[in-house]
């Protein structure tokens, strides 16, 4: 799953069963050349992972995170993330040729590769200026769209040449912020089959204008949603990417094939990639367990003891830490629960009553990020600050719990319900807008079909009971959950989307530079609970705008300390993969990319 800013894209990933496979110069090989079977298809197992749109400028509405399964290896992104399990951009797999970066760092020169479409015409820069005119006029309906960034930060767009674009910002930026977490969320797109208004009109230049340009990206929408001719569309045909789709079934299951015109450096070895879909993951083990429906999948870490049942059917298994941050979403706008969760004391009494080290090792098996703060300590490289790599700011404490608790009015019944005693605002009180009695009382909203997600749960359910937080537990699938959770915030929290209290999707993936923009900044996208303050604004602007380390410590700290989100461990994913497919490992977990163009069968 590409990796991306959006709680919609991202959220999906807790119920991921596969995750990035290594690509070009960045995979392995356990067979030799001579050993290389050409053909063959691979059966990937996937857990409710079931996309439902396939246009690459989803509606900021859409919100199944799976659909960049779907389209990311039809139209792959202008900068790809990761060489091998390197945190790096990885130039040989993206489509530009180089990025540089003048005037301050307010002029971004991007040079393509002369690669084709699937249909033989050239990938130009007009490809690129199409994305950008259907953004331009439509970027509040872009799912990956983050306030102030990327189209509205443009003040112009040249093309000197045919393979050449110039963007001229409208500020200054750091460069390795732009190209790693702005431009790796472009694609490009073929205007020569797309830019129309209908089915039946003629490709034009509608773009260039706003009022084409709404109607085009009206109508790729509309095209985009249309499940039943996503095989047989026209629009869908023409790709860039080294797979092309060949089948999709209505429950989500859907295979590709090699595209036989891909410009890139790897051209699909195996025949066919047919992704599965199982509504639990205890049914995709039984699946692999079998030894003959599914090639790669995932071992749920609560059934780490099936590894070597799994190694006698034939079977590799892998580890890959997750770049990204596992967390519960307080609703700070919550009409029941909001003014008690906005209250900081409460927000680090319930983290410090996560026993986060249990979790990690009992239910886990140790494969998890610790979850210490906003940046993975597993997957973040240079980015963890000091405070992160010494555990975070408030470790497993119910004595400090309690005593916040008390110290702030609040009668703890450990086991029970505590309730607020001192209303007020003064320092030793509840805080504004707790009344006399409330209950410190939460739901919590998960997704279900994960066995050690609900131990998880149940673990934080009883050790938060500990200083008398009660927590109820509510689970559904995923897409129910996220079809009802929205975004709630000072100005906008209707009851329809923002009646959730506490929500755990699972874990958010970051790109390789792991900024709070769009996480926890105000009206940002990823900002479901509504967390909002000055200087959180201020400090994530530093870490876009800078380059420096220390900057970007003092946002990651003040995050840590604020808990817009309360941490969690981050699991890591075993995959599990047939012993004679080569290319699989070792994982890239930073493109978050399905990249079976470099696997192969040995004969």
């Amino acid at each position: 799953m590409r990796i991306t800013r959006r709680l919609a894209a991202t959220a999906a990933t807790l119920t991921l069963v596969v995750a990035a496979a290594a690509c070009g110069n960045g995979g392995s090989s356990t067979g030799s050349a001579g050993s290389v079977k050409r053909g063959g298809a691979v059966t990937v197992a996937w857990v409710a992972a079931t996309p439902n749109f396939i246009f690459p400028l989803a509606p900021a509405t859409n919100t199944d995170g799976f659909n960049e399964n779907l389209d990311n290896p039809l139209w792959p992104v202008l900068v790809y993330a990761g060489d091998g399990a390197k945190s790096v951009v990885n130039p040989q797999e993206s489509l530009y040729s180089s990025i540089k970066y003048s005037n301050g760092n307010k002029r971004v020169t991007i040079v393509l590769k002369p690669w084709n479409w699937s249909d033989g015409k050239p990938i130009t820069s007009r490809d690129f200026t199409f994305v950008y005119n259907l953004l331009k006029t439509n970027y509040q309906n872009w799912v990956d769209f983050l306030p102030g960034l990327f189209p509205v930060d443009v003040a112009s767009v040249s093309t000197p040449d045919v393979h050449t674009v110039v963007l001229n910002l409208t500020r200054s930026y750091n460069p390795a912020f732009y190209t790693e977490d702005v431009l790796s969320f472009v694609p490009l797109m073929p205007q020569h089959a797309w830019d129309k208004t209908s089915a039946s009109s003629p490709v034009g230049n509608y773009d260039e204008t706003a009022a084409g340009s709404k109607a085009v990206y009206a109508f790729l929408q509309k095209e985009g949603g249309q499940m039943s001719t996503f095989t047989t569309n026209p629009l869908w045909k023409v790709v860039d990417g080294p797979w092309t789709l060949s089948s999709f079934q209505s429950g989500g299951a859907y295979s590709f094939v090699p595209n036989k015109h891909y410009s890139g450096p790897d051209k699909p070895i195996v025949s066919k990639v047919i992704n599965a879909q199982f509504t639990t993951d205890t049914a995709a083990l039984d699946a692999l367990r079998s030894g003959s429906t599914v090639d790669v999948g995932n071992l749920p870490l609560n059934d780490i003891k099936q590894e070597a049942v799994l190694k006698s059917e034939g079977y590799s298994i892998t580890p890959q830490p997750i770049p990204g941050v596992a967390e519960i979403v307080p609703n700070f706008y919550n009409a029941s629960v909001g003014p008690i969760v906005r209250q900081l004391y409460v927000r680090q009494a319930l983290e410090e009553l996560i026993n986060r080290p249990q979790i990690v090792s009992k239910i886990y098996g140790g494969y998890a990020d610790p979850g210490n703060g906003p940046v993975p300590l597993l997957a973040g490289g240079p980015w963890v600050s000091p405070l992160e790599k010494a555990g975070g700011p408030y470790p497993y404490s119910p004595s400090n719990a309690t005593a916040l608790l008390t110290a702030h009015g609040w009668k703890v019944v450990p086991n029970g319900t505590s309730t607020c005693q001192r209303p007020g605002t003064g320092a030793s009180d509840c805080g504004a807008g707790i009344t006399a009695g409330e209950p410190l009382s939460f739901q919590l909203a998960y997704s279900s079909g994960i066995a050690s997600t609900d131990e998880q749960e149940a673990a934080i359910q009883s050790s938060e009971a500990q200083a008398g937080v009660k927590i109820s537990l509510k689970s559904e699938p995923f897409n129910s959950l996220i079809a009802t959770v929205g975004v709630c915030s000072a100005s906008s929290h209707p009851t329809s989307t923002c009646g959730w209290q506490l929500v755990d999707y699972g874990y958010d993936p970051y790109p390789l530079y792991p900024a709070g923009d769009g996480f926890f900044n105000t009206g940002g996208f990823n900002n479901q609970g509504g967390y909002s303050t000055p200087e959180m604004n201020s400090l994530i602007n530093a870490t876009e705008f800078g380059s420096s380390t220390s900057a970007f410590f003092a946002y990651e700290d003040y995050a840590a300390r604020q808990l817009p989100w309360l941490w969690l461990p981050d699991q890591s994913f075993l995959q599990v993969y047939k012993s004679d497919l080569h290319g699989y490992a070792p994982l890239n977990p930073f493109s978050g990319g399905l990249n079976p163009e470099v696997w192969y069968y040995s004969s």
